[in-house]
């Protein structure tokens, strides 16, 4: 079966902003960094490598690790959940289309890689999930989670001077994490509310110069997002509010990047600061956005003893000197902007960028020299997604689905299609997919005569 391009959507202040701009001016690149479908992105440097990681919800294999050696071109290298052995049965017990892996952050500590989020969607309430590997290349490296309750989302982890692991989540709340049995010190502290926005969340806590640096989301998701930030000298507070608040956001503009919010920051190899977020390429209207929440790259300036200021989000942006194009990253992962041209056969293996919607059934797809066979289910990519009396309707046994995300607005795509229908009502073929709810296909069904 030969696939090319095959394309699906998947959920698919600033006067400061300018004079950084302003001042900087050494090199040009283009937002977004990860297209198409790559929200509430988290990102660090190793050595000369940047590595970043976005949401997936209930999307399978979740919680992609992207690796750059520029900062321009970012290679699919892994991902952190990617074994129904990492939480059994977790996937297929998930009732909503938007709840799953929520807003993980990824950090380097000692040598190792820890990536910690939360698991919406279970009748118990949130998993949260801590995952580790001193080999973020590899999908098997990753490890089965250590398992912790907590009672709100996002979390962030931060390891304090005197050993102390920290977990800061929406609220924001801060607690000591047990890394080994995954225990939660309580009560949680309240650390900060932002300055008045709705849903303070997605925390990033950094240690800079004597003091505790807090940067948050606030505003909600859509056009009133943005990024604010305080500090402290003490990890438990209290903690003072930046006068010039929000130090990032596009709301109120008519920038074509809207939504920008939720924020990380770090530094390059010369020790220049940068950070990302997610946006929206809507415009101010917010009406039509196919490409869902993608990750840019913006520039920072933070001087010791100051606060950070960050260069407003476009699509044409000018920052600290980049490096020079480089791809030598290692894995099996595509690019995230490459075009996709498979013929498979019995000897190949899904793509690494090849999503499901949940965790699929065994045996429902497979390899054979005809190319990719994919075993009907008994739902359609509808099915009866909210049914509380037969689960198998409801998708959440696992869809005959598999997509990729749509990472550019124009595009072409081929897929040969072999299939004949036994039984009326069997239907194959694409589909461009938000949820089960929302998707536009084109298939080819069996019909009474």
């Amino acid at each position: 079966m030969k696939i090319s391009s095959l394309v699906q959507g998947l959920l698919s202040s600033l006067c400061l902003g300018t004079a950084l701009a302003d001042q900087l001016a050494n090199s040009t690149y283009y937002n977004p960094i990860l297209p198409g479908w790559h929200s509430d992105p988290s990102c660090i440097r190793v050595d000369d490598t940047y590595f970043c990681v976005t949401s997936t919800f209930i999307a399978f294999p979740g919680l992609p690790i992207y690796a750059s050696k520029d900062l321009r071109n970012w290679r699919l290298i892994s991902h952190g959940w990617s074994r129904e052995s990492q939480l059994p049965g977790i996937s297929w017990n998930t009732y909503g289309q938007q709840d799953g892996m929520y807003a993980a952050t990824l950090r380097y500590h000692e040598g190792e890689f820890f990536l910690i989020c939360e698991y919406l969607g279970q009748e118990d309430g949130i998993i949260g999930v801590l995952f580790r590997t001193t080999d973020p290349f590899s999908d098997d490296a990753w490890s089965d989670p250590v398992t912790f309750k907590p009672t709100k989302i996002d979390p962030d982890i931060f390891w304090d001077d005197d050993g102390k692991v920290y977990v800061a989540t929406q609220g924001i709340i801060l607690q000591e994490l047990n890394l080994e049995t995954g225990e939660l010190s309580q009560p949680p502290i309240s650390l900060w509310n932002g300055t008045g926005g709705v849903w303070p969340e997605g925390p990033h806590i950094y240690k800079r110069d004597g003091w505790y640096y807090l940067l948050i989301a606030e505003g909600g998701t859509e056009l009133d997002h943005s990024v604010t930030i305080a500090r402290a000298k003490n990890i438990e507070g209290p903690y003072e509010a930046y006068a010039n608040n929000p130090i990032l956001t596009n709301r109120g503009t008519d920038e074509y990047f809207q939504t920008v919010g939720h924020g990380d920051l770090f530094t390059d190899t010369e020790g220049n600061w940068w950070g990302v977020a997610l946006a929206t390429r809507c415009g101010p209207e917010y009406k039509n956005y196919p490409m869902g929440r993608e990750t840019v790259l913006y520039p920072a300036r933070w001087e010791e003893g100051e606060w950070p200021v960050l260069q407003n989000v476009r699509g044409e942006m000018e920052g600290w000197p980049l490096p020079a194009e480089d791809k030598s990253v290692p894995g099996d992962g595509p690019f995230n902007d490459e075009a996709d041209e498979f013929d498979f056969e019995s000897s190949s293996a899904l793509p690494k960028h090849f999503v499901h919607w949940r965790v699929p059934r065994d045996g429902a797809f497979s390899f054979t020299d005809k190319g990719l066979q994919i075993v009907p289910s008994r739902n359609n990519l509808t099915g009866v997604p909210y049914s509380e009396t037969d689960v198998v309707l409801t998708g959440r046994r696992g869809l005959s689905f598999v997509g990729r995300r749509q990472t550019h607005t124009l595009f072409d795509f081929t897929v040969d299609l072999d299939f004949t229908p036994r039984e009326i009502g069997q239907e194959a073929g694409i589909t461009v997919f938000l949820t089960q709810a929302n998707h536009i296909d084109a298939a080819r069904p069996r019909r009474r005569s």
